[in-house]
């Protein structure tokens, strides 16, 4: 199938090598080039950088809508359908209507949950064992169009939104080659969605990782695992940002919420509702992520202080 393929981010690449693989992906739309960084230097997308290594025709627009020469490129192209995955543009009516199969998305949730920007972040913040993939045709309501196929997929405890993402993008990539089989050959069943059951998944913003020690050890730990590797999960010590890399449950010691129950070479132990959580391993602002005892030669942090 003669295909344009539209994404950005890690996630979509192993999507975008499938199809050049078995198909004919013959023009890439991706994010143009961001700043990225402390020098704020321009950095191609990882989708970009997969399809000029392979020789495809990469076009960067801003946006999609009312947006002449994109549209003209691609009509000009002619593709039997267009694939999206985490592209981070919506799509306008006259591109969703440009091919003959449509638009197809790689969604990383069992939809109609977790629709939006952020689904694999917000499944592990609300403490969901299972996920998935979900691999539908595209309407001009975003996250809203009917069901190709869906693969479940397990959220182990030693999950993080980096780990997940890896293991939803190489199951996405191969769910969507099942799907474009179906379609070719007639075999696809389309499913609307159960507006009843649509649930959101805002995308993340810096606020969203600041720890109330006033939630449960899960909760907080949760919220560790989904916001890793950004906006990462932290707390404030005298008016400095401190992230929390690693940490884990601890029902023995018990405290005020924030309260720092024990420092030591093991780790720092922190009051919450049912418990504590003990951290291993932290970043402080502006230097680089370290255990806590190396963090502890440095630093004096007696029992008591509390961690806002």
């Amino acid at each position: 199938m003669k295909i344009v393929f539209t994404g950005t981010p890690e996630f979509a690449v192993p999507t975008l090598t499938g199809l050049i693989a078995h198909h004919d992906v013959i023009l890439v739309v991706t994010q143009p080039d961001r700043p990225k960084g402390r020098g704020k230097k321009l950095s191609e997308s990882p989708v970009k950088v997969c399809a000029k290594e392979h020789n495809i025709t990469v076009i960067q627009p801003e946006s999609l809508k009312k947006n002449d020469e994109v549209y003209n490129i691609i009509k000009k192209a002619d593709p039997d359908v267009i694939v999206v995955t985490a592209y981070g543009n919506i799509l306008p009516k006259e591109i969703l209507e440009l091919p003959q199969y449509g638009c197809i998305n790689v969604h990383a949730s069992l939809l109609p949950r977790y629709r939006g920007a952020a689904p694999i972040n917000w499944a592990i913040i609300n403490g969901e064992n299972i996920t998935g993939i979900t691999i539908m045709k595209m309407n001009q309501r975003p996250d809203a169009g009917d069901i190709i196929l869906s693969k479940e997929v397990e959220i182990c405890e030693k999950d993080n939104a980096l780990t997940l993402t890896d293991k939803l993008s190489r199951i996405g990539a191969d769910a969507l080659l099942k799907a474009l089989d179906m379609i070719k050959n007639n075999a696809a069943v389309f499913k609307m969605q159960d507006e009843s059951q649509a649930t959101y998944a805002p995308m993340l913003t810096k606020k969203i990782g600041h720890i109330n020690w006033n939630r449960s050890m899960k909760e907080i730990i949760n919220l560790v695992r989904g916001t890793w590797p950004w906006p990462g999960a932290y707390f404030l010590l005298n008016g400095k940002m401190i992230k929390v890399i690693e940490c884990s449950k601890n029902k023995d010691l018990k405290g005020n919420p924030g309260e720092v129950l024990e420092a030591n070479r093991e780790g720092l132990y922190v009051g919450c509702n049912d418990g504590s959580i003990m951290i291993t391993v932290l970043q402080p602002e502006g230097k680089r992520a370290m255990n806590v005892d190396e963090y502890l030669r440095g630093n004096k942090l007696e029992r008591g202080t509390i961690l806002e």
